[in-house]
């Protein structure tokens, strides 16, 4: 059995032979170990429930960049309530404090290289917890594995469980998947069905040989150039808006 120093308080824990959590005695911080020593356990409450998460994906699928009515004809398959480990680690930079954040699990999913640990929501993870019945990722990747390669001198580290809930959709035939980030309603694809500009480029392509050939018009008869020029703008502003709707 081998001894240990708590982080927090650095009271001896024991610890038997490939255990990687444990309680401290003292303090009651839930500890986790590895290879490059002992940090602090901690998970995010889930903030989103399902019909919110669903909410927020309707929101993301109905912005101007994705494809016209994919908010409403999207078909979600399954959705997932997970619990995914990320490293958290605090880092003295130049004088300065710094929060890096990696994933401890192996992943395919959309954006669990951006999630952003708020230091505020941090609680404990021990066996009060209520995970809500979410899927326990299990890490997988070692903290030395990043270890190496941080910046500036090491104040903290710890193993953080992220709430999220991923979504799988179709539209139009083909598969989508997303990550809702269910402690700040932030949205991660690395797909999706795209809003086509093909339209809106032959609308200004259009617009402006039409405005060419009006400046070549006004050199010899400027009011009328001008009036057609006026008519120019509102047919390419209804013909935008047109495009807009149906596409």
């Amino acid at each position: 059995m081998a001894q240990v120093n708590c982080p927090k308080c650095a009271a001896p824990m024991e610890l038997d032979a490939g255990v990687k959590f444990a309680k401290c005695s003292y303090c009651s911080s839930m500890v986790f170990f590895d290879r490059t020593g002992a940090g602090f356990y901690y998970a995010i409450p889930f903030t989103l429930g399902q019909n919110e998460a669903v909410g927020t994906f309707r929101r993301w699928a109905g912005g101007s960049t994705k494809a016209k009515d994919l908010d409403r004809l999207a078909n979600i398959t399954e959705i997932k309530k997970k619990y995914f480990p990320v490293y958290l680690f605090r880092r003295e930079v130049n004088g300065r404090e710094e929060v890096i954040v990696e994933p401890a699990g192996s992943t395919i999913l959309p954006g669990l290289h951006q999630l952003k640990v708020p230091g505020g929501d941090l609680k404990v993870f021990d066996d009060k917890f209520d995970t809500g019945g979410a899927e326990m990722v299990r890490p997988d990747i070692e903290m030395l594995h990043y270890l190496d390669k941080l910046p500036g001198k090491g104040k903290e580290q710890a193993l953080v469980y992220f709430p999220i809930w991923t979504i799988e959709y179709t539209f139009n035939g083909s598969k989508y998947q997303v990550v809702v980030d269910a402690s700040s309603s932030e949205v991660f694809a690395s797909t999706f069905p795209a809003r086509g500009s093909a339209a809106y480029l032959l609308v200004a392509l259009v617009g402006f040989i039409i405005f060419l050939v009006l400046g070549f018009v006004a050199t010899v008869m400027l009011v009328p150039a001008l009036v057609l020029m006026a008519l120019t703008v509102v047919g390419v502003f209804f013909l935008s808006l047109t495009v807009a709707r149906r596409m």
